[in-house]
């Protein structure tokens, strides 16, 4: 008769000692296959199995789930085979603060803890062939990291790729192995590699680059605009690449340290993360005496206590993944530098009249602006483009997700207007449009207003909204001009994708106050 294991286990309990014969028979090929692959030296694996299956009797009351003892046993043979190596390959997924294969009371893994050695086994099987010879010879024959690569820091290197490898497998195909409080999202380590204060500007760059390199051998950085701040932040970020330079006296970043120091208060981590889309902070790791705390801060303020504290700076490795670039070339840094120019402002200086209507001198006079060029990281300043053709402006999402909405819009004084009422009209056609698209007429009023939270529900604002594919087809807009109008903006918008084309058009005070 084919008797399960679970009955044999309950036969076992009860003290029938060919019950455990027959487990041990028909699970032995099984233990000294996973032995032979997982010990340090091929001479080990039977005294493994032999310590194996003894344990497996001592604790069998242990076992929650009867019908579960094959993969109880191979939870064994691998906590025994890891016990006899001096480095554990535990080691492997050490971001996490808990080992991957935590064990029950007396070092026997819990019915939850079955088969992690050889999801990691089969997580190596996969790495490129130069980081797994890496992770072969530093984790399981326990050479030093000189005998691994050419230099410790190539082997540095090849062993930090296999581990955020290891770590994507297991992620992916076996999270129920990792613990839940460690599910926590990995880093990138980065150092402040420049902070360029704006000038003329109203946003300034900073630039966040990988300490390691990447898979390609290039290196990977993070760009982020900051809208002005003062001086001395500037300065702050931009003393770690000036190792010699002295706090100057008085200096904020200094007190700061000194009040932080007072307070015993240690700042251990910074880490760039997300809350949510376009919105980008730091996580701050403090020590304080008898616990540690997490604190949610602005960029700005993050990366300032990075810089006063000399704490360790990372990136959350989705922002890294979806926001980096690779950089490369004798100055890396001249990409982001070329780029860092604030949103477009008005063409030279405004007018009493519109200008260039029918697109003749291309975009002159006219300017692409919107919320899609403000975002932290400026990673988003293609997602939409502009282009003329044919006396017409043709406004388009360059990507199917576009962050933000964007506006090509002409600015007029309103000297001229005040106290009228004036209409902008234009021809428009779209293609796929998908959310907001159309005219806008924006007349602005002197002083501080309290900001809407979107532009759309700004009385400042008016709009005439087309969606879907159209042909051309006439639009117009009108608004009063109030006496204390600052200017008059109009032009056309997209928020989302799509396609926004514009023709001839014409602002006009409306004829009843001609």
């Amino acid at each position: 008769m084919d008797i399960s294991d679970g009955d044999l286990v309950r036969l076992a309990r009860d003290g029938d000692p060919a019950a455990f014969r027959l487990l041990v028979e028909r699970h032995l090929p099984m233990a000294r296959a996973r032995a032979a692959r997982l010990c340090p030296q091929p001479d080990d694996a039977d005294d493994a199995v032999q310590d194996a299956f003894l344990q497996a009797f001592i604790a069998l009351d242990r076992l929650r789930d009867p019908g579960r003892f094959a993969g109880w046993l191979g939870g064994i043979v691998a906590n025994v085979c890891r016990a006899q190596r001096r480095r554990a390959p535990l080691t492997l997924l050490g971001d996490w603060p808990e080992n991957l294969h935590p064990a029950s009371a007396g070092s026997l893994p819990s019915a939850e803890d079955l088969d992690r050695a050889d999801a990691l086994g089969r997580a190596i099987a996969g790495l490129p062939p130069g980081q797994r010879h890496a992770v072969t010879l530093f984790y399981y024959a326990d050479q030093p990291a000189e005998q691994v690569a050419g230099t410790p820091g190539a082997a540095k290197a090849s062993l930090h790729k296999a581990r955020r490898r290891l770590r994507e497998y297991i992620t992916a195909h076996r999270p129920d192995l990792i613990p839940v409080p460690s599910r926590r999202i990995p880093v990138t380590a980065v150092r402040i590699a420049h902070a360029d204060p704006p000038e003329r500007q109203p946003v300034g760059l900073v630039v966040l680059a990988g300490t390691v390199p990447a898979d390609d051998g290039g290196y990977r950085a993070l760009p982020i605009r900051l809208h002005a701040l003062g001086g001395a932040f500037w300065r702050l970020l931009a003393r770690p690449d000036d190792r010699d330079q002295e706090y100057p006296e008085g200096d904020a970043g200094e007190m700061t340290g000194q009040l932080l120091h007072a307070a015993g208060i240690s700042v251990t981590a910074v880490t760039v993360t997300d809350l949510g889309p376009a919105v980008t902070a730091t996580r701050v790791d403090i020590a304080v005496p008898g616990e540690t705390r997490q604190v949610t801060t602005p960029l700005a303020d993050g990366l300032a206590l990075a810089a006063i504290t000399g704490a360790p700076l990372a990136v959350d490795d989705p922002v890294m993944d979806r926001l980096a670039r690779p950089v490369t070339g004798p100055d890396p840094l001249s990409p982001f530098r070329s780029r860092q120019q604030a949103p477009p402002g008005p063409p030279e200086h405004t007018r009493f009249e519109p200008r260039n209507l029918a697109f003749t001198d291309g975009l002159h006079r006219w300017r692409l602006d919107g919320t899609f060029l403000r975002q932290v990281t400026g990673s988003h300043d293609q997602d939409y483009s502009c282009t003329t053709e044919d006396g017409r402006a043709i406004l388009t999402a360059a990507v199917p997700e576009p962050a933000g909405f964007a506006v090509l819009s002409q600015e007029i004084e309103a000297d001229d207007y005040g106290g009228r009422t004036v209409t902008f009209r234009g021809d428009l056609r779209t293609v796929d449009v998908a959310d907001r698209a159309g005219l806008v007429l924006r007349i602005p009023r002197q002083g501080r207003r309290p900001t809407p939270p979107d532009p759309w529900h700004d009385p400042e604002n008016h709009f005439a909204h087309v969606t879907g594919t159209r042909d051309w087809t006439r639009y117009e807009v009108t608004a009063e001009v109030p006496a204390d109008a600052v200017s008059i903006t109009f032009g056309v918008f997209l928020n989302g994708r799509g396609k926004i084309e514009l023709r001839n058009p014409q602002l006009n005070p409306h004829p009843a106050n001609q």
